[in-house]
């Protein structure tokens, strides 16, 4: 495959786009755990989520 006098400008936009996309799936990853982490913190604590109520619990 020739990629002719902008091989390396080619082969650089993918190694860019290849790490960009890589350290998102890291980070969501990460934050994705912390989150999970911090909610079980905080239910461990006695502290409940709104949406786990039923209407009932409201009035």
């Amino acid at each position: 495959m020739s990629l002719g006098p902008y091989a390396p400008f080619i082969v650089t936009s993918y190694v860019l786009v290849t790490a960009v996309v890589l350290f998102l799936i890291l980070w969501i990853t990460f934050d994705y755990r912390r989150q999970m982490h911090r909610l079980h913190e905080l239910e461990a604590s006695g502290i409940v989520r709104r949406s786990g109520r039923s209407a009932a619990d409201t009035r």
